[in-house]
């Protein structure tokens, strides 16, 4: 008889203990609405793109340390602020797809759309390297 009371009880604080926690987790839920949403601000990155360009950042820098993630992250903060996502991912396809041959490269090269997101995108770079101390050994990032 002791054994089933020390049982019960035990199962007793189990289910207390597991619906205290499904009321906790239950208020901490989200229960907004989609009116409540905040909108998604156009400046914001996604997180794959941000942590290539830190690692290509660093990797044009002299390779992967600290200095190079504090003055990297620096720099692509700075430049992100100056230049959308969507101006970014073109910008970045004019540039690299500019030294394409023939007619197929004259779509990346040619139209005033891809200089001028190309010099965006250098001029924002050149400024956030400069205010960030980065060497102007990445140039042509």
């Amino acid at each position: 008889m002791t054994q089933i009371l020390k049982t019960s009880v035990h199962h007793t604080r189990t289910v207390i203990l597991a619906v205290s926690t499904a009321f906790t987790l239950a208020s901490c839920a989200n229960n907004g609405t989609k009116e409540d949403a905040q909108p998604i601000d156009q400046k914001d990155y996604p997180t794959l793109a941000t942590v290539e360009y830190v690692i290509e950042c660093m990797n044009k820098n002299g390779g992967q340390n600290y200095t190079n993630l504090y003055q990297c992250t620096c720099q692509f903060d700075r430049f992100s602020k100056k230049m959308t996502y969507d101006e970014f991912s073109q910008a970045v396809v004019f540039r690299n797809l500019k030294s394409m041959p023939g007619e197929t490269g004259a779509v990346f090269r040619d139209p005033p759309q891809a200089k001028i997101m190309r010099d965006k995108l250098k001029a924002a770079q050149t400024q956030a390297r400069s205010e960030c101390d980065i060497s102007h050994n990445a140039a042509n990032q």
